[in-house]
């Protein structure tokens, strides 16, 4: 037989251990701000770019592509065919993404030459040559 003490603390350790099996709450997700910010561009180069001009509309490029004003494509030096640079205009922080698809510039103190659709995204083409950073587009 029981006596009312023992009854009492079974029922207590009853209930710790019923209250025990609970569900715990889900995690809690970080903050915004702990999450990790984006990784930075892979910087390539900096210098001036310019764009071709109208008479090269139709002409064969060094990859083989007929040049088309109004895509998104430029001329680098080194970089492989089909790279994708983020062009970004340092003095108003426009950028744009091109493909490369042709070499040159061959004009001395210039980095890139854009086609005129990608130049106008990011300058004003009466200005013809503006300062630029180039970063790898993802």
């Amino acid at each position: 037989m029981h006596t009312w003490p023992t009854r009492w603390f079974s029922a207590v350790l009853f209930t710790l251990a019923v209250a025990g099996c609970t569900t715990t709450p889900p995690p809690q997700r970080p903050s915004p701000s702990a999450e990790p910010s984006a990784a930075p561009a892979e910087h390539i180069g900096s210098g001036k770019a310019s764009y071709y001009g109208s008479w090269h509309q139709n002409k064969l490029t060094a990859s083989g592509e007929r040049f088309n004003q109004a895509s998104l494509t430029a001329a680098h030096r080194t970089l492989p065919f089909g790279t994708r640079v983020r062009v970004v205009n340092t003095r108003n922080g426009k950028s744009v993404v091109v493909r490369i698809n042709d070499r040159g510039p061959y004009s001395r103190g210039r980095i890139i030459d854009l086609s005129k659709s990608a130049f106008q995204r990011i300058g004003d083409t009466k200005h013809g040559v503006i300062p630029v950073r180039l970063e790898k587009a993802e």
